[in-house]
């Protein structure tokens, strides 16, 4: 499928600003999602504790990966007064610290595994210059909100 620049992921993730953190997804189908993205050396990355971006922040990394594949196959459905949830997450392994340690870019990869009505769960991986900087499984659910 077509790449998708950060200006055309704004369709799928509620986050606005820095708090965007994925800078392009590279490719995608039914399964997979195959993003990458600089922001973990972005002095105003929101997410920094100081001046260290800790490499658990990878989970909201793996998490808007997620939330982009399930936008792209939701396309024509609505999904109107839905959010998404990370439910829980499983066999989480830090391959790194610190995020903003990483001198290459990052690249998120996400499989789904699963797909319920409105719940779903991937395996993802983050990696930076062919390290692994993170890997595991989570949950994701939408949920309807109240206005």
């Amino acid at each position: 499928m077509p790449q998708l620049t950060k200006e055309e992921l704004n369709t799928f993730l509620p986050h606005a600003g820095a708090m965007r953190l994925i800078d392009r997804v590279e490719s995608w189908d039914d399964t997979t999602i195959h993003c990458c993205t600089r922001s973990h050396h972005d002095s105003a990355n929101p997410l920094r504790h100081g001046t260290r971006l800790e490499a658990v922040t990878g989970l909201e990394y793996a998490a808007q990966a997620m939330g982009v594949h399930v936008g792209l196959l939701n396309r024509t459905r609505s999904t109107d007064g839905l959010i998404g949830y990370v439910g829980g997450l499983r066999n989480v392994v830090l391959g790194v610290d610190r995020l903003d340690d990483c001198p290459a870019e990052l690249t998120i990869d996400a499989t789904r595994l699963f797909e319920g009505d409105n719940s779903f769960m991937y395996q993802f991986a983050i990696s930076s210059g062919g390290r692994d900087v993170m890997t595991g499984r989570a949950s994701i659910f939408l949920k309807h909100v109240q206005s």
